[in-house]
């Protein structure tokens, strides 16, 4: 447009230069002041959309022929600008509109000169071919010249191709300038006859009579009931406009009437206050400004689409550029509309503003994704990221990356001591070291719970993974400050590397996964790298909790009993009720694989019942088949979640009344850890058992962390001294001590005391001199099957057991020996 009108100045100033004074004169100032009004009467004449006004340009290039070239570019100039104000053109577009016009102008006027010589000659020769030459040259060049700028303008602002436009463009304007040229060269030819003076006469006389008749028309005295029906169909009229005015300007919605080039018509109130302009500034503009460059291009394919008669309307969302610089997401809905006078087309927008819908959506989609208490990504946006590191990793082979997943250790006793309050705090500043510590193309995620998750991208070894895992342990050793407290935590990490060649996502969290148990278990605040072993024992680990609930549905457990041994006359006082499994396919697995796994599935719970139902049934048998004074004692252990139920007396009191057996005979045996964890709800359903009539005694004594101050408390009838003081006795001295103590504790107690784990004369010998009362270990039987407690039993019962020399002393003592 710039560049347009420099060369319309240009054409002017040079054309001002060389007009000779001798022109200027009443016929000139007669043909501007004609061409002007007959520009204004008839440029709302439109075919297809387009405007029709072969008589201005007869009259200009008249103008060219009778008074030279420089006249007619003047002439081209006054009437262009006249046009552009009359029809609310404002700024840079009036002057772009002359000066199309008048480069136009200037370009026939001096290709005419250049090839015909004086233009006043072509006037004054009568028609001839030489005459339509000079008026195709003119047509040619006044329609390249004015379809070339159009064609280029309009394609910019819709999108249209530059020369299909301008094809369009070219015929058009031949067509109408080809019917003003030969009419101008007519009437030049006319005035070459009959001079100026008769031309301007006539010219006077038509448009006298032209005025007269549009006074009549506007006469109310001599034209009343053509008057009347003006006034109504004005007053009609009037009100119409009224009422489309005020529905437009106070629409609820955004509205504007567009140009097809983009310029702002008509703008509503709705509309300012969403894009945050005054209606003139908004009029000063085009639609192109105010919208976001990235909806630019669909916005104006879909215009042109619509201009095309491709599509009867079209609606998107788009963003507009606010005046203060943010954006404003509108529902925009285009359609066509035609002036119903000139039948030019035009545009109208409807503008709904969505901006907080679209807020609202983006922040539903963020929560979709992201942890609601940290702001960390889900586990949905991490997987997600994931998947496309392992992607890339495919397609380049040296781009490696690796998973941590990161476990709080000990985060239960912080909210429980604390409150989930202060735990929130604890998880928020966590989630922020951690972004602390990682690059910005890293991602942290928070899982849920304590539980977090990082992917390292782009690294050259495991080394770096670990480096990281590093960083995370330091970091997050540093206390935090929560609601004036200061809190420690640590965090157990697996790392799985990439190096495995994984295909899906899930396959390498669940490897970090597993991993960062295996720290956990290890002994917690440290890491872990993740190898196939674990995974092994993973499966393995999986397949052994599957056939477990089976194999308690398919009964495929047994008991084995082992005995326990007065050491002083080595008489037999009773068994322990072991519980075995033998697997179908597996053969027989270890109480130490199954039963951590059962404590930790809780099938421990249905197991230990089963285990002292059937222990009680089978001494009450064994108590019919041999009768004994005492009577022999079955001990049945019970885990740390059966001590836990809160229906365990119930259940124990039941089974006793259901095998008839002695309460006296059953002796239960609960570890010392599991008697600590609460002891007033311990000391309390000890007692209750107590009173149930069974025998309670304390397993692994001296391995956990009991104090000695609260002993005295709990109703115990036998202290089990653990397989480990006993084993190591002889080579240790201070296992001795511990060992001697427990039995002076047990003593000065009124308990009994059970020595595990003896397996040799020497240990034997040691526990005699220590006073240990009975014992249990290998030395004395392996744990057997019901048919060979039964041998042992009626062995002890019927028979005398034979000598066995002891410390090589010549002492004779009867010992219990099953081998």
């Amino acid at each position: 447009m710039q560049v347009v009108i420099a060369l319309g100045v240009a054409s002017v100033l040079l054309s001002l230069y060389r007009l000779p004074s001798a022109q200027l004169g009443l016929p000139l100032l007669f043909l501007a002041l004609t061409i002007v009004h007959l520009d204004a009467r008839f440029s709302h004449i439109t075919l297809r959309g387009r405007k029709v006004a072969p008589a201005v340009d007869a009259l200009l290039f008249l103008a060219m022929l009778l008074f030279d070239g420089e006249a007619a570019i003047l002439l081209a100039a006054v009437v262009a600008l006249c046009a552009a104000l009359r029809a609310g053109r404002n700024g840079i577009n009036v002057f772009f509109s002359a000066a199309v016009k008048v480069f136009a102008a200037f370009l026939v006027v001096w290709t005419l000169r250049l090839n015909f010589g004086s233009l006043a000659e072509i006037s004054e020769q009568n028609p001839s071919l030489a005459t339509l030459n000079a008026v195709c040259m003119a047509l040619l060049v006044n329609s390249i010249a004015r379809a070339s700028i159009t064609a280029i303008g309009e394609a910019y602002k819709i999108n249209q191709r530059v020369w299909l436009t301008w094809g369009h463009q070219f015929l058009w304007a031949a067509a109408t300038y080809f019917a003003g040229a030969v009419a101008a060269c007519l009437v030049a030819t006319l005035v070459g006859f009959t001079g100026m003076e008769n031309f301007i006469a006539v010219a006077a006389i038509l448009s006298v009579a032209d005025f007269a008749y549009r006074a009549y028309r506007r006469n109310p005295e001599l034209c009343v009931p053509d008057t009347k029906l003006v006034e109504r169909n004005a007053s009609a009229s009037k009100e119409s406009e009224e009422r489309f005015r005020s529905a437009f300007d106070y629409a609820a919605i955004g509205m504007a009437l567009v140009s097809s080039e983009g310029r702002w018509l008509q703008v509503n109130r709705s509309l300012c206050e969403i894009v945050g302009y005054t209606e003139p500034e908004l009029l000063a503009t085009d639609f192109l400004t105010i919208t976001h460059p990235d909806d630019l291009g669909t916005a104006m394919t879909n215009i042109g689409m619509l201009l095309k008669g491709n599509v009867p309307t079209y609606q998107m969302e788009k963003r507009y550029m606010h005046k203060q610089g943010h954006e404003v997401w509108v529902n925009w809905s285009v359609s066509l509309a035609r002036d119903a006078m000139s039948k030019s087309v035009h545009l109208i927008f409807q503008i709904q503003d969505i901006t907080n819908r679209k807020v609202a959506e983006q922040q539903l989609h963020h929560d979709a994704f992201h942890d609601a208490l940290t702001g960390l990504p889900n586990r949905a946006l991490f997987m997600d990221h994931l998947r496309l590191a392992i992607a890339r990793a495919k397609r380049n082979s040296t781009q490696m990356y690796a998973v941590l997943y990161l476990d709080l250790d000990r985060f239960k006793v912080i909210n429980d001591s604390l409150g989930h309050m202060v735990g929130d705090q604890l998880l928020v500043g966590i989630a922020r070291r951690l972004e602390e510590c990682l690059r910005p193309g890293d991602t942290v995620a928070r899982l849920g719970g304590d539980e977090f998750t990082v992917l390292i991208e782009d690294i050259k070894a495991e080394n770096e993974a670990i480096y990281v895992a590093e960083r995370i342990q330091k970091e997050l050793r540093l206390p935090f400050n929560l609601s004036g407290r200061e809190v420690f935590t640590t965090v157990s990490i697996g790392i799985a590397p990439s190096s495995s060649n994984y295909e899906r996502a899930e396959d390498i969290l669940r490897d970090a996964d597993t991993a960062m148990y295996r720290a956990k278990s290890a002994g917690k605040a440290r890491h872990e790298i993740f190898d196939t072993a674990m995974h092994a024992r993973a499966m393995n680990l999986l397949q052994l909790e599957t056939d477990l609930r089976r194999a308690v549905e398919r009964e495929e457990f047994f008991v084995q009993y082992q005995p326990i041994v007065d050491l002083e006359n080595f008489s037999l006082r009773g068994f322990e009720a072991l519980v075995r499994w033998r697997h179908p396919e597996r053969g027989f697995i270890s109480p130490i694989d199954f039963i951590p796994v059962a404590e930790e599935t809780g099938l421990i719970i249905p197991l230990g019942e089963w285990v002292l139902r059937e222990s009680c049934k089978q001494m009450q048998r064994w108590q019919k088949m041999f009768p004994s004074d005492p009577l022999m004692f079955i001990s049945v252990n019970l885990s740390g979640k059966q001590f836990a139920q809160h229906d365990l007396i119930n259940e124990v009191a039941y089974i006793l009344n259901e095998t008839k057996i002695d309460p006296h005979s059953l002796k239960l045996e609960i570890t010392e850890s599991v008697v600590m964890e609460n002891i007033e709800t311990a000391t309390e359903m000890l007692k209750q058992l107590r009173a149930l009539g069974v025998q309670l005694s304390i397993d692994d004594f001296g391995t956990g962390y009991s104090s000695l101050s609260y002993l005295h408390r709990f109703p115990i009838d036998t202290l089990k001294i653990d397989r480990s003081f006993v084993t190591c006795m002889a080579e240790n001295n201070e296992n001795m001590e511990i060992v001697r103590t427990i039995i002076m504790l047990a003593q000065n107690l009124g308990m009994d005391v059970v020595a595990e784990g003896v397996e040799t004369n020497e240990q034997l010998s040691l526990l005699r001199k220590l006073g240990c009362e009975n014992g249990q270990g290998y030395f004395f039987s392996k744990p057997v099957y019901q048919e060979g407690a039964e041998k042992i039993i009626s062995d002890t019962y019927l028979s005398q057991m034979p000598a066995v020399n002891l410390n090589n002393s010549n002492q004779n003592k009867k010992v219990l020996y099953v081998s």
